[in-house]
């Protein structure tokens, strides 16, 4: 949702677990959930109707139920989905706890094709109802793995009504931590298959002005990995022009640069830093700390973030603009300002997009206040300047509505109240820009399903805990003035910053650009292998990657002189970027998908790269299919088991074939299968590491415990073993067993090896 960031204390634990208590719903009784600013200010917007505001208010104080989708490509998404439904949300139909009966799971109705579902219980229920608890631990586990997102209702909406296509050139101007960003990934991976990932033409650009917020977003991301990603670390304000190769027909005169344009995106997501108070169900300290100074502050910013996005924008293309806040300040009148700065624009109506959404449509009156207190506002900005407050307060005539405000089509935005839909508070205007022959009234662009391959990984907190992308915005002291809300505001003008500046690519000083997106930046350089490159050629023919294999796409990122280590893989409009651009001028921290990464082989074995599961999706495409293995749920069952299981325990074939196999790194093909106890609905392709006597499933241990629960209806891994018996050490009389168990640590085939020949020690390497 909007990007909110909570500053919260900068003491010690103490003040940070009193800032983290400040947000837990148990601890705070409904009648202490009222804000007299908060309910005359938006009382004096006529926000809801006179009827609806008592039932408004209501809704603030409930508690927020859990929204989660489901991800995946089109082929894997309706069989997990399936799974939810006819297995899950089945068991939980006739749960009672305490004596009270228990709501299972309920689709949302307006999300396509049924892929996402919500449900409220409490959390001592999670804990004690075993169905429920069960419920809980698989979703967790099919979130780790990135089957599932857990996101917000709201949050969803403004990816969907951008309508990504695979061809586009798509930036989020402000994307960490990503929930937004994974639903754009998955919208350009739309012809992705169940193993595998395809390589889009189109590109996303994820930005974001924290530098410390873009590493979260890359982790976050690389649950889809994907060629077409890149992440850079600027002020979404002042975003710089990118150089692309212009296309020239014809010779050229021999020995000349290449002429360069500036790319223009197709679709712009806008979701910007906003006082957030339409999180309050989940964040409830707003209703302690709420003041209309924190929307009038942020005003001006996000202006300056939707012009520039306007600026960067094609003639046709869409883009979104939102907010998790309900204040008019950052909403309309952002709006309503950028559109009277460019007339190239005009809001679009989807209303008839969504249809079981319920929503309201933009208001087209708003009453600013330069009161903490909300006791007055002020019917136009004229009236502001009569005042005897003016003189301290930080207000523009774009915090008013414009005199033409009916002819901006202001209803044609949407808002999304709690009280509607058992939701959030999020606001939506989708904006496109008039192509220069003609003009477009209506939207042409369908709203579109995004979903995710199934088997990738993804890292996330547990369902019940995962904080939604972006957490309020809030002034530590009111009195601070509206410059001093959060830490990508800047002071206030009258008139935004000129949209051209930041396209003068002449002169910049990459020292000097280092330190202006968000602090100190310290990446390395991403450099393109040579096509004759020998580490390169020789993991081409090691891993029996086909002709088809876009190797001059192959980059790696070391300090000059240290020895490759890892390799990665983009597609060319990406490869295009880095050639054209200097990296530290667009502060760039990820471009590609990490693919390889070089393992030791063990004593008297060269090291040698071998596929990196994250990387298995975007390889198998160019894989000799010849050169896959083929295995079965036994086989399979096996490898989840034990880290290293001896090549000589498996069943024949698949032990002959793995044992006439060299050191390496190799693929095995499970194709779909029904057994005891054990179901695989469709293909998984996993990726392996081949010892001289062993053989090592190269997951890691939260995915292949997402694999067993799924397949095997348990957690049959070390791990999940591991948890039961240190669970019954806990609830029994003997600890020895849990003791010995919590030195087992993170596997790495590194000592297959001695692990394989030790069959009782499963010590595996961090």
């Amino acid at each position: 949702m909007g990007k909110n960031k909570n500053r919260g204390d900068r003491g010690g634990g103490g003040g940070r677990q009193q800032k983290k208590d400040e947000y837990r719903s148990d601890l705070l009784d409904k009648s202490d959930m009222k804000n007299e600013r908060f309910f005359a200010y938006y009382k004096a917007q006529k926000i809801v109707p006179d009827d609806e505001w008592d039932l408004f208010v209501e809704t603030l104080r409930q508690h927020l139920p859990t929204t989660f989708r489901v991800a995946g490509s089109r082929e894997t998404a309706h069989t997990l989905n399936s799974m939810v439904k006819d297995i899950h949300v089945r068991t939980l139909s006739n749960v009672t706890f305490e004596g009270q009966s228990i709501p299972p799971p309920v689709q949302i109705p307006w999300y396509p094709e049924g892929l996402a579902w919500q449900f409220n219980v409490p959390k001592k229920v999670l804990r004690k109802s075993a169905e429920f608890k069960k419920f809980h631990s698989f979703l967790v586990g099919e979130t780790e793995v990135g089957n599932i997102s857990r996101q917000e209702a709201v949050s969803m909406l403004p990816p969907l009504f951008l309508g990504v296509e695979p061809h586009h050139h798509v930036m989020d101007m402000c994307a960490a931590p990503g929930s937004k960003t994974a639903q754009l990934l998955e919208a350009l991976h739309a012809n992705d298959t169940v193993t595998s990932t395809s390589m889009p033409s189109g590109l996303l650009i994820a930005n974001d002005s924290d530098y410390k917020r873009t590493h979260l977003l890359i982790h976050q991301s690389a649950r889809l990995p994907s060629p077409a990603l890149m992440v850079t670390n600027m002020d979404a304000s002042n975003y710089p022009s990118i150089k692309i190769p212009t296309p020239v027909k014809g010779d050229t005169s021999a020995g000349s640069p290449p002429r360069t344009e500036q790319l223009l995106f197709d679709r712009i997501l806008c979701d910007v830093p906003c006082s957030g108070d339409g999180t309050i169900r989940k964040n409830i300290g707003i209703w302690k700390k709420w003041q209309p100074q924190d929307g009038n502050g942020l005003h001006s910013l996000q202006l300056r973030i939707l012009q520039r996005g306007m600026k960067l924008l094609k003639p046709d293309g869409r883009i979104v603009y939102s907010t998790c806040s309900l204040n008019p300040i950052e909403n309309e009148a952002v709006v309503a300002s950028a559109l009277k700065s460019n007339s190239d624009f005009h809001l679009v109506d989807v209303s008839s997009q969504l249809p079981e959404l319920k929503r309201r449509p933009g208001l087209t009156n708003w009453r600013p206040t330069s009161h903490r207190e909300a006791k007055t506002t002020y019917d136009t900005y004229d009236a502001f300047l009569s005042a005897e407050s003016a003189s301290e307060a930080k207000l523009t005539p774009g915090h008013w509505p414009p005199q033409d405000v009916e002819e901006l089509n202001l209803p044609r935005s949407m808002r999304i109240y709690p009280h509607l839909q058992d939701s959030g508070g999020f606001f939506i205007a989708v904006l496109e820009r008039r192509s220069t022959n003609k003009t477009k009234s209506e939207s042409s662009f369908p709203v579109r399903s995004t979903i995710l391959i199934m088997h990738r990984k993804r890292t996330a907190d547990s369902v019940g805990d995962v904080p939604e992308s972006k957490k309020p915005r809030l002034a530590e002291d009111s009195a601070k003035p509206p410059a001093a809300v959060g830490g990508d505001v800047e002071a206030m003008a009258s008139d935004p910053a000129p949209m051209d500046t930041a396209a003068d690519e002449k002169g910049e000083n990459v020292s000097k650009v280092t330190s202006g997106g968000g602090g100190s930046f310290k990446e390395n350089p991403y450099t393109f292998l040579r096509l004759d490159d020998p580490i390169l050629l020789s993991c081409i023919e090691r891993l029996h990657l086909t002709s088809e294999f876009p190797a001059s796409n192959v980059l790696v990122r070391n300090p000059e002189g240290d020895a490759v280590r890892s390799m990665y893989l983009t597609n060319d409009i990406v490869k295009q970027i880095v050639l054209h651009n200097e990296y530290g001028r667009i502060r760039l921290n990820a471009a590609g998908t990490k693919v390889l990464a070089k393992q030791e082989a063990g004593k008297g074995v060269d090291a040698q790269f071998r596929i990196l599961g994250e990387g298995l999706p975007v390889v198998l495409p160019f894989t000799d299919p010849t050169t896959i293995l083929g295995g079965d749920l036994e086989t399979l069952k096996t490898l989840v088991q034990s880290y290293y299981p001896l090549c000589s325990s498996f069943a024949e074939p698949f032990k002959s074939v793995i044992e006439g196999k060299p050191v390496g790194s190799h693929i095995i093909r499970f194709p779909p299968e029904k057994s005891e106890g054990a179901t695989l609905f469709h293909d998984v392709v996993l990726p392996v590491w081949k010892s001289n006597v062993s053989i090592s499933l190269m997951i890691d241990k939260k995915a292949k415990s997402a694999l067993s629960l799924r397949i095997f209806g348990a957690d049959i891994t070390i791990a999940g073993r591991e948890a039961t018996s240190v669970k019954v050490s806990k609830e029994g009389p003997s600890t020895k067993v849990a003791e010995s168990q919590a030195n087992v640590k993170e596997e790495s085939p590194e000592d297959s090896e001695k692990a394989a020949l030790e069959e009782a020690k499963e010590e595996v390497d961090s």
